[in-house]
């Protein structure tokens, strides 16, 4: 387990757990390492949280004093970031965002330049030189202080590539866009009207401080209200950075990442674009989604919670989807990393193609109750291991399926149970609280 960095960057609030010095340091190290041989060459992109200009101007400081030349795609999306660190041949990518966290918390995330999340073998290295294992590193002096470029053209031609990806016109279709104030707040709306929707935009007024404030995929009321007040076809909820995607269906249904890979996979099916492959899920997704694609005949593989895992399986395999609940969900011959418009361009595709609604693609998917509670703790090593909780754990997974695991980018340890009933899994979800409350395990 790495020190600082989790299974999405290094993140937390900025300037205590992430601080600038942080910043100016990791960009130190990255224009070093990449810089051995010839000028590093690194692409960065922020989402719209205030502190992103701060941890901007110090990594591309840092960077730059030792010698790299940085590109700024300004406010865009995650996916974009690693989208143009692949076509354009960068070193690096680097992504500055807490994705659906709120506004005080932020992020460093780093991309190879195959478009993938840095490689462990290199975060390792970035970790040993912020415990000061490498000492000072060279100053570039003269005509090798690196430059910085704008390069907001990078993610102008990101939204061309999304548009040419479209397999039908979105004439007459009515589609519903919440940015979450976040990275898409301008992109969205941009994709969507240059193919022809009648779009319908919230959450598309970023301050700096209300990223993901009520609003967004882990907001999705919103989207469920805006889609039956103005009878909508179909919605699209983004995070932060627009890595991950939840629809709202004609009917104001929710469609989360599970009923995405349903939906998306069978369309593949069914058009010839599926082959052998299977789709790659994660323990937490609904046994509703397994017994479905078994119907279907359609296999699987579950990993470890994250999309980074998801990629490593669908990488090593060969396999063109996969994705999480939560709404990352990655298409293999066209990403390397959760692309929530991406998601929301195939879900169209998915409509318009077998012309169904949203809702009718979802029919034949029966999802089994499910709770999820996150209890705010101290330490979460300490209350896995703790006998009363692995008491309270082993009484519920006599009654129903349950996951206890700890969130890689917050001090949380996430509780979800599966059961026959809501009622069942709620009661299980409070068994395991009460178990971490009364034992004095949560942050008062």
């Amino acid at each position: 387990m790495s020190k600082y960095f989790g299974t999405d960057g290094f993140r937390g609030t900025a300037n205590e757990g992430l601080t600038v010095e942080h910043a100016f340091k990791i960009g130190r190290f990255l224009g070093w390492y990449y810089g051995k041989e010839h000028r590093a060459q690194v692409v960065i992109g922020k989402d719209t949280r205030r502190s992103g200009y701060m941890f901007e101007g110090a990594l591309q400081a840092g960077l730059t004093a030792s010698g790299a030349d940085v590109c700024l795609m300004h406010v865009t999306t995650t996916p974009s970031v690693a989208y143009i660190a692949r076509v354009d041949d960068f070193d690096c990518g680097i992504m500055i965002s807490a994705s659906h966290n709120p506004y005080m918390d932020n992020g460093i995330k780093l991309i190879n330049s195959n478009g993938e999340k840095m490689e462990q073998s290199v975060i390792d290295e970035v970790e040993k030189y912020l415990d000061g294992a490498y000492g000072e590193l060279p100053y570039a002096v003269g005509e090798n202080v690196g430059r910085v470029i704008d390069y907001a053209s990078g993610r102008n031609r990101y939204i061309g590539y999304l548009i040419t990806l479209a397999s039908h016109s979105y004439r007459d279709v009515k589609v519903g866009l919440d940015c979450a104030n976040g990275s898409t707040w301008m992109i969205a709306k941009s994709v969507f009207d240059a193919l022809g929707a009648d779009t319908y935009v919230i959450n598309n007024k970023p301050d700096g401080l209300n990223i993901n404030r009520d609003a967004g995929s882990t907001h999705i009321e919103q989207m469920v209200k805006l889609v039956k007040e103005n009878k909508l076809d179909v919605g699209f909820a983004f995070d932060g950075d627009a890595d991950r995607c939840i629809a709202v269906d004609e009917n104001g249904e929710v469609v989360d990442g599970d009923k995405i890979l349903y939906v998306c996979g069978r369309y593949m099916q069914e058009t010839g674009l599926l082959g052998k492959s299977k789709i790659v899920a994660t323990v937490m997704s609904n046994v509703g989604l397994f017994k479905a694609l078994d119907v279907l005949g359609i296999g699987y593989e579950q990993t470890a919670v994250g999309d980074k895992y998801v990629y490593e399986n669908m990488r090593t395999n060969g396999y063109l989807l996969g994705g999480e609940q939560s709404g990352h969900v990655i298409f293999g011959k066209l990403a390397t990393t959760g692309d929530g418009m991406l998601t929301a361009i195939k879900i169209m595709e998915a409509m318009m193609g077998s012309k169904k609604s949203l809702g009718e693609l979802c029919a034949d998917l029966t999802i089994y109750p499910q709770v999820t509670k996150n209890a705010r703790v101290k330490d979460k090593d300490a209350v896995l291991s703790h006998p009363a909780v692995q008491a309270a754990a082993e009484e519920v997974e006599g009654k129903a399926h349950l996951l206890l695991r700890k969130s890689g980018t917050e001090p949380l340890i996430r509780i979800t149970v599966q059961g026959e009933t809501e009622e069942l899994c709620e009661s299980c979800a409070n068994l395991i609280l009460s178990a971490i409350q009364n034992n004095g395990l949560l942050v008062e």
